[in-house]
């Protein structure tokens, strides 16, 4: 047996605003990871200029464990590039959270290792080989705030290892090296040092800020097409639903009141076959009356806003109630109607609760030729649920996923004609209300249809339960 839960569209599936950062977050390391590549391009061709500039002006052993590291931190980099272009390849996308984390420590240690170059230049190279190495230290910070900004943790990481390793190695050479030979000069040089420190994480901010504002406004101009699409896309399918209700409607009605014209003339033709044809126009009319009936609901669950009036409710008697409304209908119908019900109380608005049982047991009297259904409280994982069963010819699997759409009927005998509109009804109630509804089917074996409801328990429900449970 095939058992179908419907949602309701109300449900909320995840919050729009994580939805919006996550979208923002992403677009940013995909910017961020786009100026990688040419600005570690660019790292590397400076890493040999300053190689060969300072070869043979220091220290040997320091010019080559400086190499040694910044290579290194380069290959970590270019690693994690390929990683993430790969990654967009295979069609799954990186985790940017656990990408944001990886890239923080490498940029990081490439900020740490360019610092350092200081210990192998400063107040050791010619004056005109530190001016330009200097001159390359200030540069690679202003360059990042273009190229990195996007991903703020990864840039301030690369500014603060950078800045912070080159106070380190002012202090070491002036302090230690040379005990401080100039107070006023050393002391100026550390404080312009962290006005360039303080000023290269305010750039970076700023230029982060009005990039994150840009993807922001990107993403609420696509929300705002797709909402606008959608809404369109809506109002296209109500005129096409509308269409298929005028053609229903003129295919469904024709054919009962073009019966009561025959039975009428064949009336008047021949009156002494009035208890013949009597019960014909009966039928009819009935028909007739059913398919405005539906369409009256629908229309009014279309066209008004339905405000549940919630309360709380008997539900033993609203359900006793129902069985003497349709008790009539299935004895005509020589069906047997049965009830199983214990005292509880439930949260509900009375009116379009009974609406939407109703619709739910018209369909399943109608639908059953032989047998009975039958109406009943069950509990059902911690809630009380109203289902109605029935022996009636069952439903396909393939239909069971559209049945709650308007118009739709399902092709097969063993069902009465109608305008497919009685199982809509009861899905706009569900919504209305936001009460769960669901279903299970087998072809041949019959149906059951339940609407899931929040008990409020009275003292005597539990044992009341146990004892309708044993029947």
């Amino acid at each position: 047996m095939t058992v179908l839960h419907v949602q309701q569209s109300g449900e909320v599936i995840g919050s729009a605003d994580s939805s919006r950062d996550a979208w923002v977050d992403a677009k940013l390391m995909h910017t961020f990871m786009r100026y990688a590549a040419p600005s570690m391009h660019t790292a590397v061709l400076v890493m040999l200029v300053i190689v060969v500039l300072l070869y043979g002006a220091v220290d040997g052993r320091s010019l080559w464990l400086w190499t040694l590291a910044t290579t290194l931190v380069a290959v970590l980099r270019y690693a994690m590039i390929f990683d993430f272009r790969r990654q967009l390849k295979t069609g799954c996308g990186p985790n940017i959270q656990s990408f944001a984390r990886r890239a923080f420590v490498a940029w990081t240690a490439g900020g740490v290792v360019w610092g350092a170059s200081m210990f192998v230049f400063f107040l050791k190279a010619p004056l005109y080989d530190q001016f330009v190495c200097l001159t390359v230290l200030l540069a690679m910070p202003g360059f990042a705030v273009g190229t990195f900004s996007a991903n703020l943790r990864s840039f301030n990481g690369f500014v603060d290892g950078l800045c912070l390793t080159v106070l380190i190695a002012l202090f070491w050479e002036l302090g230690v090296g040379r005990r401080f030979p100039s107070t006023v000069p050393a002391t100026a040089m550390v404080f312009l040092a962290l006005l360039f420190w303080f000023a290269m994480r305010l750039a970076g901010k700023r230029f982060y800020v009005v990039q994150r504002a840009s993807f922001e406004l990107e993403f609420d101009n696509n929300a705002l097409v797709a909402s606008l699409t959608q809404q369109t896309r809506s109002a296209l399918d109500a005129v096409a639903a509308k269409n298929r209700f005028i053609a229903s409607a003129a295919h469904d009605l024709r054919q009962p009141i073009h019966a009561l014209s025959l039975y009428a003339s064949w009336l008047v033709a021949e009156p002494e076959l009035v208890a013949q044809i009597t019960p014909k126009i009966t039928r009819s009319t009935r028909a007739v009356n059913d398919m405005f009936d539906s369409l009256f609901d629908f229309a009014g669950l279309e066209t008004a806003t339905l405000q549940p009036n919630f309360q709380d409710v008997d539900l033993k008697a609203l359900i006793l109630d129902l069985e003497l409304q349709y008790a009539p209908i299935a004895l005509e119908r020589d069906v047997a109607l049965r009830t199983r019900v214990f005292p509880a109380r439930v949260r509900t608005d009375p009116t379009l609760l009974k609406r939407l049982i109703g619709n739910l047991m018209s369909n399943a009297l109608k639908n059953t030729r032989s047998g009975g259904v039958l109406l009943a409280i069950r509990r059902r994982q911690g809630a009380l649920r109203v289902e109605i069963w029935d022996s009636g010819a069952g439903i396909a699997s393939e239909h069971q996923q559209i049945i709650f759409q308007e118009f739709y009927r399902i092709p097969q005998t063993g069902t009465e004609e109608g305008f497919g509109l009685g199982l809509a009804i009861v899905s706009g109630l569900s919504r209305a209300m936001g009460h769960r509804i669901g279903m299970a089917s087998r072809v041949g074996r019959g149906s059951v249809f339940w609407v899931e409801l929040g008990a409020v328990q009275t003292p005597e429900t539990t044992q009341a339960e146990k004892a309708a449970c044993r029947l």
